[in-house]
């Protein structure tokens, strides 16, 4: 069997909910085993972005705020969701003024995944910013955000302690680790941690 071949037979497909963010899915499916069955799958409307953006001494910003599906408090790099139709760098441009009031020069793609593939197609993108400039942050009504300036490292070790848990934060901020450890991204000479 070809690697790249779906082996899935698709026979009926049914929207079962749907809201402005989400449409959930449910497929009458023929498994690659050949058996019958069903299979749900969350199409997100929206391409989840995030940003590290790193100041001229090293120093990135953290968003903090209350997740209501874990009912619990979470330290994230900016971030937020972009419309599909949208070029994806205005759509984290937006986001990173809104929740830090920040924006920047440069911009650079330093990673693209997909969040549970198992069970839904969302799409994320992380940028890393530099050459910040600052102005008033504009949260969604629905925010109620903090802003912590904290070095790189710092971010990277809360990564690694397991007080970052947000997907695009580990993702990104190990991302950033990598790429410096590999010496395969340059930051400015005055922002390198």
């Amino acid at each position: 069997m070809s690697i790249a071949k779906n082996p899935w037979k698709v026979l009926a497909s049914r929207v079962v909910y749907e809201n402005p963010w989400i449409l959930v899915r449910e497929d009458s499916v023929i498994h690659p085993s050949g058996q019958s069955g069903i299979y749900g799958v969350v199409h997100y409307k929206h391409r989840a972005l995030g940003v590290i953006p790193i100041d001229a001494e090293g120093y990135i910003y953290l968003v903090g705020q209350y997740r209501y599906p874990l009912e619990a408090y979470s330290w994230e790099i900016p971030e937020g969701g972009g419309k599909l139709t949208e070029d994806p760098i205005k759509e984290i441009q937006r986001e990173l003024l809104e929740e830090t009031g920040l924006s920047a020069r440069y911009w650079q793609l330093i990673l693209r995944m997909h969040l549970s593939n198992s069970v839904s197609d969302e799409e994320a993108l992380v940028y890393l910013a530099w050459e910040l400039s600052g102005g008033e942050a504009r949260p969604d009504p629905s925010e109620a955000l903090q802003v912590k300036r904290l070095p790189l490292s710092e971010a990277i070790e809360m990564v690694h302690r397991g007080e970052i848990t947000d997907s695009l934060s580990v993702a990104g901020l190990l991302r950033v680790e990598c790429l410096l450890h590999r010496k395969a991204l340059t930051l400015p000479p005055h922002a390198a941690p």
